[in-house]
């Protein structure tokens, strides 16, 4: 069954390793992220932006379709069920459809606008035994629609908004989604450091984890991150996997069109990568 994602970032907190959400688009997606991590015996944390929630049919088909998946593929490890980056309309729809975590960004109202509507959604997930995420400093890039200019948060105001109950914070440290530019002037590790004073033993989290070079990930989870948020890079192995399998005219052997064979690489590239990533964060074998 979805559990919060509560439990397992407060003991990624704690061991100083990372649990992965990655975020999913389709059943194949879904699948592959689940059997990796049941292979790995890794926890993990399936991320749904606004967007992919309606091009999957809605929340409740994708509660139904996970649900199913947990059951049918025998999974044991802790999986959490997440809304990404999602509005204050969002949110609600997904508490009621099933989710067991939702993602509140309110980094783009007023701090006192954010804090009244994190704190509202606050409540209601404490009643239902959900995990929450809220966001101060917007993360550069976009990603499904949501724009960030990639901000360095106030630690005054991440306190604020961690004071409030919620489970974790998305703090901007100069991260942002999709692709780095070969500009990019890294993250902040001043700014986590201040953020991670102010919010005692509150887990973090890193959008944008495509990208990152692997010794700023590590130095961020031991600073006090303890969930990373990685999309682009499946995107982009799935993206080639598929590319490769077409080029190759192996979509058209035998007779007719099958989305099991066509999907088949790039459904088998992104478990390498959520390995790759699972291996990295340190969370293998800690489910």
């Amino acid at each position: 069954m979805l559990v919060s994602a509560e439990e397992m970032l407060t003991k990624a907190k704690a061991g100083k390793y990372a649990v992965g959400q990655f975020n999913i688009n389709n059943l194949e997606w879904t699948k592959a992220i689940l059997l990796t991590a049941q292979e790995l015996n890794s926890p993990v944390i399936l991320g749904v932006s606004e967007g992919a929630g309606k091009y999957m049919c809605g929340y409740k088909t994708v509660v139904g379709m996970v649900n199913g998946m947990l059951e049918e593929l025998g999974i044991t490890v802790p999986v959490a069920l997440h809304l990404d980056h999602g509005s204050y309309e969002g949110a609600k729809a997904c508490i009621e459809a099933g989710f067991s975590s939702i993602m509140f960004d309110g980094s783009h109202y007023p701090i006192e606008e954010n804090v009244e509507k994190t704190k509202e959604l606050v409540a209601i997930c404490k009643e239902k035994g959900m995990s929450i995420e809220a966001e101060v400093g917007s993360i550069g890039g976009e990603e499904d629609g949501v724009v960030g200019a990639g901000e360095c948060a106030d630690p005054e105001e991440c306190k604020m908004v961690a004071d409030l109950g919620v489970t974790m914070l998305a703090a901007g440290i100069g991260n942002i989604h999709g692709k780095y530019p070969d500009n990019w002037a890294g993250l902040s590790f001043e700014t986590l450091a201040a953020v991670q004073e102010k919010t005692g033993t509150m887990p973090l989290v890193l959008h944008g984890g495509t990208g990152i070079p692997e010794d700023m990930i590590k130095k961020a989870i031991s600073l006090g991150v303890s969930k990373i948020n990685v999309n682009t890079e499946c995107q982009l192995s799935f993206q080639e996997a598929t590319r490769a399998y077409i080029e190759a005219g192996k979509d058209l052997e035998g007779k007719g069109f099958d989305p099991r064979k066509l999907l088949a690489p790039g459904t088998e590239a992104i478990k390498a990568t959520v390995k790759e990533k699972m291996e990295l964060f340190g969370s293998v074998g800690k489910a």
